[in-house]
């Protein structure tokens, strides 16, 4: 037997198939295979038809079926991920009314702004945990202010996986912790976020019935497992947005358990039981999979939108091809700790949250053209994107946020040991590496919900991949980054005056 696992990207869908004894994921697979089309009819619009999720999603699952020899009867359940913030809305008949309005649109930040104000920082922050900036519940605000005429066609909005387990059984729900990400859900009277909707003016029957994240939340209906291949009565048995979902699946649900990832962007999300928010507009905090009004369990997310994009940046730069990133860490690898003295500061691929949303551009400090070579550059590079990392973590724990251990996937920067082993030194603590992915941790997810296995062991057993530990020794590291940061400093103070 086994479960199924969805994870709803913007570039594509992710599906994998997990065994129900072992949780050994057996495919992951892709559909399409060229990235899918984001619609964008004005500067910083992003949209996509929210029906060709679902037609990727039916392909998908029919793919694991065959390619695997498998039969629908053994799917023993379903997981779900998918791309945070989007809005999708449907009218009674469940039919889409507009694109679903998807996570990189930002037509709503001075909607959200504004409430914000009015509604006042103290309550947002008291109550939501969050400002309600440019996420779901300020995206159906501008629906309402801008296109009335499918505001009044609306039954019911959506996050995009609760759309998705819509079309599996026809059944319109979400969860607390996705309400959260649309900050939509208030921590402190454990209910949909009364004051956002009556600020906005949003009929609080536009909510869908709340579901628990684990435990049978819907059923494949006829139609479902007509167009899906999957059987009728399949329960559908995990959901949650992506962020949530990576540190799922790499075992991060408790308090001090930290989840990152190293790609294009850089993420750090921190597990805390505290329902207190101090850094606003650096910080996210929604409601991790396993939170209840009992026992709290908040994720603490921060983005650095400045990471591997810069390494990539160089890669393209230098011209490298074959084996590109190997070739990188090893010309990086034959330079001293700190780079003699040359910095980057790699924030250049727009606004940074963590410096209250300014821009700051990408730097290269004290260059000297008659020491400095390729290998200075990509070592500079390496360790101003695990500065940035540092300095994300420094901004988190004056969050009150503990960090116990830290877990990575085996992807892209923390592969590279000079990465690696500077934020571990840093901040003296051992980064776990670990080789999953988003639809293998649905596909768990499901298994965990089933009460099929013990997620941990599981993990453990099947993912992890090798520890980095501190180096012992640390004052070569925090003389690079005290230099780091004090260039960032006077960058940030020039840039202000």
């Amino acid at each position: 037997m086994f479960y199924i696992g969805f994870d709803i990207g913007s570039s594509s869908i992710k599906a994998s198939l997990v065994d129900a004894n072992t949780g050994k994921a057996i495919c992951t697979l892709q559909e399409p295979n060229e990235e899918m089309q984001i619609v964008s009819n004005q500067t910083d619009w992003a949209e996509q038809d929210p029906e060709v999720w679902w037609r990727h999603i039916c392909t998908a699952s029919r793919r694991l079926l065959n390619e695997n020899k498998i039969k629908a009867e053994d799917i023993n359940g379903i997981g779900i991920a998918y791309q945070m913030h989007g809005l999708v809305i449907v009218d009674a008949d469940g039919n889409v009314i507009r694109n679903s309005i998807i996570w990189c649109d930002s037509r709503a930040v001075s909607i959200g702004e504004q409430a914000f104000s009015n509604i006042s920082e103290d309550r947002c922050m008291g109550h939501m945990l969050n400002s309600p900036a440019n996420f779901t519940a300020s995206k159906l605000a501008w629906v309402k202010q801008y296109e009335p005429e499918n505001y009044d066609k609306i039954h019911k909005f959506m996050l995009p996986g609760d759309f998705i387990a819509y079309k599996f059984s026809g059944d319109f729900t979400t969860t607390i912790s996705g309400l959260s990400e649309g900050i939509l859900w208030d921590f402190k009277n454990s209910e949909p976020a009364q004051m956002v909707l009556e600020h906005y003016g949003i009929d609080k029957n536009l909510v869908p019935q709340i579901v628990e994240t684990f435990g049978v939340q819907s059923k494949v209906s006829d139609k479902g497992a007509a167009e899906s291949g999957l059987q009728k009565g399949t329960p559908i048995l995990y959901r949650a947005g992506d962020q949530p979902n990576n540190a799922l699946s790499l075992n991060v649900f408790e308090p001090g358990e930290v989840a990152t990832t190293g790609g294009t962007s850089g993420v750090l999300y921190a597990v805390t039981d505290s329902l207190k928010a101090s850094e606003g507009i650096k910080l996210n905090n929604f409601a991790h999979v396993n939170h209840s009004p009992e026992k709290p369990r908040i994720g603490k997310l921060l983005c650095i939108n400045g990471c591997g994009i810069q390494y990539r940046w160089l890669k393209d730069l230098l011209n490298l091809s074959e084996n590109s990133y190997e070739v990188m860490n090893s010309y990086a690898s034959q330079i001293p700790i700190g780079a003699d003295n040359l910095q980057l500061i790699p924030f250049g691929n727009g606004a940074e949250r963590m410096f209250d949303n300014r821009t700051i551009g990408s730097h290269i400090s004290n260059l000297n053209l008659n020491t400095h070579s390729q290998g200075h550059i990509l070592r500079a590079a390496l360790e101003g994107i695990a500065f940035s990392f540092v300095y994300g973590m420094e901004i988190l724990k004056k969050d009150h946020t503990q960090i116990n251990v830290i877990r990575a996937g085996n992807d892209n920067l923390f592969r590279s040991e000079i990465f690696s082993e500077t934020v571990a030194t840093l901040i003296d603590q051992e980064i776990e590496i670990y080789n999953t992915t988003g639809a293998v941790g649905a596909a768990r997810a499901a298994g965990k919900a089933d009460g099929a296995f013990d997620f941990g062991t599981m993990v453990s057993q099947n993912d992890y991949v090798q520890t980095f530990k501190p180096n012992p020794e640390k004052q070569n590291y925090s003389i690079a980054y005290e230099r780091w940061r004090t260039t960032l400093n006077t960058i940030l103070k020039n840039q202000k005056d």
